[in-house]
């Protein structure tokens, strides 16, 4: 595949499903050789392909061309799903398939208002910042049978993301079952992203738990022949804020971690902090200076702050204005230039705004879309910097030199009362590193991410909590949850 169309297709979301996991999941939704199957996006047809009584749909033309050819016996539609599900008429018996993993900043446009209308009408309200996929299945759902079941290939971020939790929650509030089967070893060897299963039956009905099914690898078995967890709804809703992957631990493991979360001298970083994203400055290679650069420019010393521009960049525990000075003496781009809204601008500063970056850098689209263009908003000083993506664990630094950070970081503003020692203290805990895997998510890489509110939710245990625990108790928690996000893989 060439670079470009490799690109399209991560544009639309488009990676074909190995054909003997299509074929599995078709044979689980088919029952009869006259069930009618439908798949919401159909590629190139291997899915309606293993069902001949079969209606597919598919925007793009060559996709769409190759799945007539590869289903003679189905009927594919060319087009918008959610235009064709607007004005369809039929009912379906069962649907399968591999929804596009389309992210928000690409699903736009009418395709959008069309799916989240779609959505409203049967009851499931999604954010701004949902992307396809959950759309495709609350829609394909609602053109089912009364009795009817699904079987798709989906993201991992069923397990941990936002707009998974209201498909969950209309799935579980119309099915009699509903079943998410994680698998660790990957789908799709060349995405960074991982994919899980997930099967529904008994449209029209509705259930109070969740069958949850981890395995290593995609088997053809039977899934009721994997050990089986029935996650009670309520449960996944209060103790785990409508998140799967707290799952992939066993129920002792989840235990000890919850019997320290529910103490009432244990609290969430949110209620010690206000956690939230540096500055955006639009143009940073413009607004961040070198040394040499500002001396040049004749810069003053008043418009110019310290500055960390990514969590690589961070020491261990303390940022210093001894590491500053190493950075000035390095001449590393650390200097944001930092202008008030109504400040009087001297004549270097002014030079400097005309240059040829300062003409090219407003014209960026967060520069052109405020006033003053070079004034960066934001800009503030935290206690603490938080790392947002993180190899083994994320850091927790803290801001000794006065720094202010770009938005690759967390901002961490302790309120009033609380003590920076005891943060660091319980931060550098085993039960914190676990915190961290089960309120933040795998990026892809073997990466850890961590949402603001992801890391508003990380438990941060009294010390009278951590001299209670055993941490041998939780290495193994740690290791499983490294292992689901492939860390271990890379290192």
């Amino acid at each position: 595949m060439s670079v470009l169309i490799e690109k399209a297709t991560k544009e639309r979301g488009g990676y074909y499903t190995p054909r003997d996991v299509a074929a599995y999941l078709v044979r689980w939704a088919v029952r009869s050789d006259t069930d009618l199957l439908l798949d919401p996006s159909c590629g190139d047809g291997r899915f309606i392909a293993c069902h001949p009584n079969s209606i597919g749909v598919e925007r793009n033309p060559e996709a769409a061309k190759a799945a007539k050819q590869q289903a003679p016996g189905g009927a594919v539609h060319e087009g918008d799903f959610f235009e064709w599900a607007d004005r369809n008429t039929k009912h379906f018996d069962c649907a399968a398939g591999n929804p596009p993993f389309i992210r928000y900043q690409t699903f736009n446009g009418a395709a959008r208002k069309r799916a989240l209308k779609l959505c409203s009408r049967v009851g499931v309200s999604f954010s701004g910042l949902t992307t396809s996929w959950a759309p495709f299945l609350v829609v394909t759902a609602s053109l089912l049978r009364r009795g009817g079941r699904m079987a798709f290939v989906v993201p991992a971020s069923i397990g941990h993301a936002p707009h998974a939790a209201p498909l969950m929650e209309y799935l579980v509030s119309n099915f009699d079952t509903v079943q998410v089967v994680p698998i660790r070893r990957k789908l799709f060897p060349h995405l960074s992203e991982d994919c899980w299963l997930l099967f529904a039956e008994g449209f029209g009905g509705a259930t109070k738990h969740i069958k949850f099914v981890p395995t290593d690898r995609f088997r053809h078995l039977p899934i009721a022949e994997e050990p089986i967890e029935s996650v009670p709804v309520g449960e996944w809703r209060s103790l785990w804020n409508r998140r799967l992957r707290p799952y992939l631990l066993s129920k002792a493991e989840r235990s000890i971690y919850q019997e320290i979360a529910q103490r009432p001298d244990s609290q969430r970083l949110g209620d010690a902090a206000s956690v939230g994203i540096g500055y955006v400055s639009g143009a940073n290679e413009f607004f961040h200076l070198r040394p040499s650069e500002a001396d040049r420019w004749r810069i003053p010393k008043s418009f110019l702050h310290p500055a960390v521009r990514n969590g690589r960049a961070l020491p261990a525990r303390n940022l210093s204005d001894q590491t500053i000075r190493e950075w000035y003496r390095a001449d590393k781009p650390v200097l944001l230039l930092r202008i008030p809204k109504n400040a009087a601008l001297p004549r270097p500063v002014l030079n400097y705004l005309d240059s040829p970056q300062g003409r090219q850098a407003r014209r960026s689209y967060k520069c052109r879309n405020r006033k003053p263009w070079y004034s960066v908003p934001d800009v503030r000083v935290p206690g603490f910097f938080l790392t947002y993506m993180s190899g083994m664990t994320p850091s927790l630094v803290r801001n000794s030199a006065g720094a202010t950070c770009t938005n690759a970081l967390h901002a961490i503003h302790l309120r009033n009362g609380r003590s920076g020692e005891q943060l660091l203290k319980s931060w550098g805990s085993i039960y914190v590193q676990l915190s961290c895997e089960l309120e933040g998510h795998a990026l892809g890489g073997g990466m850890l991410k961590l949402e603001p509110k992801e890391a508003a939710r990380v438990v941060l245990p009294s010390a009278s909590a951590l001299s209670s625990l055993i941490p041998a108790y939780l290495q193994d928690s740690l290791r499983t949850l490294r292992k689901w996000r492939h860390y271990e893989d890379r290192r």
